[in-house]
């Protein structure tokens, strides 16, 4: 290698889109590599504890716009506090265009310019910005490979419109795929057609065409069968994919172990995990730092726990809803935690024996790389598409059919109950469980030294040193045939 390359990273401003960019952070770190990540002052002080104890990684900070109609001080999409807010929040971000352009024309200017910048794909606005200065720029999606070659597949050829009504068939042009995808399926984005927010996403697709790479959170072992298409869709250009995960694996495999120093022994529920003695009893319930569910919702979700007769850890969000078990039956087998909770923990703990998700994609590897299988209720963005995936080809998970209906019902008591008494001691359930244990070992193999996620990490660096990062050179470089 000439010389140690300077990696900028500038995460979208969301939890579930800078963790996977954080934790890529420090495994960069840990080869030796100056990382600066670019942010907006409430989330540098959000970060700031992620990566603390790594002296390579340096924070700067830009403002966030001010924007009419966004709550006061709102820097981050987990501090919007309506739908509405939404397409809001990704426009304002398009006015950090200035200010990022004149940090990175700065870091230009030092002894150790920077060598690529990884940006999100929701900010499709940088790959222009970054060729303007001449720096390579990798996209980083935080969806895994499969949804992502779906989502630009339909954003490109528009095959999605032929489909009118929810039970109609999707083709995907350029993917092949081995179960039938329906309109239900898909992103509000491409269902709502021709909407603003549908809108935005179609222009950061297209803006991405011409990066010189993509950075995925997953492992060519899990969806091999997608990578070609996805890169087929960036055209000529040689864009490729690198599948570099799961990357939260790397620091626990360099500490040698999960949850080396443990959660807060007082809290209430690392106590109960602790304290049963049955393997896989206890039912982990979480539905990440997004959705929302109605009161109405959380009561028959709350009776369908209990009537499963399982033991559960539920986090709850909802600062308004009370438990109704709690006065109209006798004694819970769950507890309800309204605290923060340590999920990689939680999901590695020899006690979970299966996991009620949302279905988005940092916790569907977690869950999958600790064995655990999934009981799918996607709510939003492309979680219908990671929930069909899992349930109908990686056969890690099985789905509350309500939930693909998209038709704002609430999913009921009993539906509940029988979803949960599937997973935890159905057939269908040990099936996945062992289905999820197999794709568990190989994950972990995947970021080992050698293993295939380790290689194509090191792939990056050795490109971005060497400076093989334009279009020529990339092009020359051989396709991964064995994939």
């Amino acid at each position: 290698m000439a010389s140690k390359p300077h990696i900028v990273i500038f995460p979208f401003m969301a939890q579930g889109h800078t963790i996977p960019l954080l934790d890529l952070s420090k495994a960069l770190s840990r080869r030796g590599l100056k990382v600066t990540i670019i942010t907006t002052p409430s989330n540098a002080s959000s970060i700031t504890p992620y990566i603390s104890r790594h002296s390579k990684i340096h924070l700067i900070e830009i403002p966030f716009p001010k924007i009419e109609g966004l709550p006061n001080g709102c820097e981050n999409l987990s501090q919007t506090s309506s739908p509405d807010h939404l397409l809001i929040f990704l426009n304002a971000t398009k006015l950090l265009r200035e200010p990022l352009g004149t940090t990175l024309k700065d870091l230009c200017g030092h002894d150790d310019p920077p060598s690529c910048v990884v940006s999100d794909s929701f900010l499709g606005w940088t790959n222009a910005l970054c060729r303007s200065l001449g720096i390579p720029r990798l996209v980083f999606n935080g969806m895994g490979v499969f949804a992502m070659a779906v989502r630009k597949a339909l954003s490109m050829h528009q095959t999605h419109k032929c489909a009118k009504d929810d039970g109609d068939i999707v083709h995907v042009k350029g993917v092949e795929i081995s179960f039938d995808l329906f309109r239900r399926d898909l992103p509000r984005s491409l269902r709502v057609m021709d909407c603003r927010i549908s809108e935005f996403f179609l222009e950061a697709e297209r803006s991405d065409l011409g990066s010189f790479g993509v950075i995925a959170n997953s492992f060519v072992e899990l969806e091999k069968d997608y990578v070609l298409s996805l890169e087929s869709l960036y055209g000529n250009n040689g864009t490729r994919t690198f599948c570099v995960g799961p990357l939260f694996l790397y620091e626990q495999i360099d500490k040698n172990g999960i949850g080396l120093n443990g959660p807060d022994p007082s809290s209430k529920w690392a106590d109960l995990l602790n304290q049963r003695a049955q393997e896989n009893s206890v039912l982990y319930v979480s539905f990440g730092s997004q959705a929302n569910l109605c009161d109405e919702q959380l009561d028959e979700l709350a009776y369908g726990l209990d009537l499963s007769g399982e033991d559960y850890i539920w986090v709850v969000r909802s600062k308004t809803w009370s438990n109704p078990t709690n006065v109209i039956g006798g004694e819970t087998r769950g507890l309800i935690v309204r605290e923060w909770v340590d999920q990689k923990w939680v999901l590695a703990h020899w006690a979970v024996g299966g996991f009620l998700s949302h279905c988005g994609w940092n916790s569907v590897l977690e869950s999958m790389a600790n064995g655990v299988p999934i009981l799918g209720w996607p709510m939003q963005a492309e979680q219908h598409l990671n929930a069909k995936y899992l349930v109908e080809e990686l056969k890690v998970g099985i789905g509350l059919e309500s939930c693909w209906a998209r038709d704002g019902r609430v999913v009921g008591r009993e539906e509940i109950s029988r979803g949960v008494k599937e997973l935890m001691r159905g057939v269908r359930g040990k099936q996945a469980r062992e289905r999820a244990i197999e794709l568990g070992r190989i994950a972990k193999k995947a970021v080992q030294v050698g293993g295939s996620s380790y290689k194509e990490l090191k792939e990056i660096i050795e490109l971005i040193c060497n400076g093989k990062t334009g279009d020529d050179s990339i092009n020359k470089i051989s396709r991964r045939c064995s994939k």
